[in-house]
C-alpha cells in the first residue's frame, strides 16, 4: 500500500497560538499586513490576489464575497484553522470566482447542522493543495453549480458522521459540479459517511490511498450517487472491520442516473480488507445499465468484481 506524506504532517506541531498572537499583521499581501484573514479578503474584494498567512493557530474563520484568491501557508502545515465556523458552515466559506488552498490544516470544526467543514464552496472553482482536514464533520462541502474542484497532496482524517438522527457527512461531499479531480490524496480514520461522495458529471480520482483500518461506522469508499464519467485508476483501498455498511468499495447512481456512466474506467487499483477481515464485499456496485468499463484491478479473492443493484 502507498504511503502519502506531505510536508504539512511532518511540520504541524510547530504551529501554536502564541505564534499567531505574536505578529499584529500575519495575514499578507503583496507586502501589505492585516490582522486578520476576513480583512485580507475584504481588501482583495473582486479583484485577484494571494494572502499569505503567518504559521499560528487561528481561531477564526473567513468568508470570501469574491474575486479570485489564492490563501497560502508562508510555511506548509504551521496554519491551522481551528474550531470557528462562519456563518454556521465552515471556517473558510468561498462564493467568488476562484479559489486556491495552499498548505494549511483546518480542524475540529463542528455545526448545528453536522454539516461543519474545513471548506465550504458555494460557487466559483476550487484548487486545493498540500493540506489536512482533521477531526471535524467534514473536510470540503460543496454546492451545486458550473464549477470544478481539483485537491491535490491533502490529507483527509476522522471525517464524516452519521448521528444525531441528521443526514450523514462525509469525507468529501462534491454537489453537482462539472468536475472532481482528486490525486495523490490521502482518507483515512472515517467517523461515518463515506469517503468520497461526489455527483460532479465528470471525476478523475487517481494515486490515492483509502485506509479505513480504522474507521469507525463508515460507508462506501467512493460514492457516485447520480453518476460519473471519467477515471478511478491507481488508488488504494483497505476496507477495515467496523463498518456500518461493508458490501461495497465504489457505487455508480445508487441514488438515481442523473448522467450517463457509460463513460466511466475504473481500473488499475487494489483493494482489499485489514487482516483478519474475509468478506463478500463488492468492488463496483453499478445501480444503472450504463456499461461502466472496470479493467484490470488488484482484489481480494473474496471480493466480487461488480453486481448490478
Amino acid at each position: 500500500m502507498r504511503i502519502l506524506t506531505t510536508t504539512l504532517l511532518a511540520s504541524a506541531a510547530i504551529a501554536s497560538t502564541a505564534l499567531a498572537q505574536g505578529n499584529p499583521a500575519p495575514f499578507t499581501i503583496d507586502g501589505n499586513g492585516y490582522a486578520s484573514l476576513a480583512d485580507a479578503l475584504s481588501a482583495i474584494g473582486d479583484g485577484r490576489g494571494t494572502v499569505t498567512v503567518a504559521p499560528g493557530t487561528y481561531h477564526a474563520c473567513a468568508v470570501q464575497q469574491g474575486g479570485d484568491i489564492t490563501i497560502r501557508a508562508a510555511t506548509p502545515g504551521t496554519v491551522i484553522f481551528d474550531g470557528v465556523p462562519c456563518e454556521g458552515k465552515a471556517a473558510l466559506v468561498l462564493r467568488g470566482q476562484g479559489s486556491i488552498v495552499d498548505g494549511i490544516i483546518f480542524q475540529n470544526i463542528r455545526v448545528p447542522d453536522g454539516n461543519g467543514a474545513g471548506i465550504r464552496l458555494e460557487s466559483g472553482n476550487l484548487t486545493v493543495r498540500n493540506s489536512l482536514f482533521r477531526n471535524s464533520e467534514e473536510g470540503i462541502l460543496t454546492g451545486d453549480g458550473d464549477g470544478s474542484v481539483t485537491i491535490d497532496k491533502s490529507t483527509f482524517r476522522h471525517l464524516g458522521r452519521c448521528d444525531r438522527d441528521l443526514d450523514c457527512a462525509h469525507g468529501i461531499y462534491i454537489g453537482r459540479l462539472d468536475s472532481l479531480t482528486v490525486t495523490n490524496s490521502r482518507f483515512d480514520l472515517g467517523d461515518g459517511g463515506h469517503y468520497l461522495k461526489s455527483r460532479a458529471a465528470r471525476v478523475t480520482i487517481t494515486d490515492n490511498s483509502f485506509d479505513d483500518s480504522g474507521g469507525k461506522l463508515t460507508n462506501y469508499m467512493i460514492d457516485l450517487p447520480n453518476g460519473a464519467s471519467g477515471v478511478i485508476r491507481g488508488n488504494d483501498m483497505v476496507q477495515g472491520k467496523d463498518k456500518d455498511n461493508w458490501s461495497v468499495f465504489i457505487t455508480v447512481a445508487p441514488e438515481g442516473r442523473e448522467q450517463s456512466s457509460a463513460g466511466l474506467v475504473i481500473e488499475g487499483n487494489k483493494a482489499g480488507f485489514v487482516p483478519g477481515v474475509e468478506r463478500n464485499s463488492t468492488f463496483v456496485a453499478n445501480f444503472t445499465d450504463d456499461a461502466v468499463r472496470i479493467g484490470a484491478n488488484d482484489l481480494a479473492p473474496s471480493m466480487k468484481v461488480k453486481d448490478r443493484r
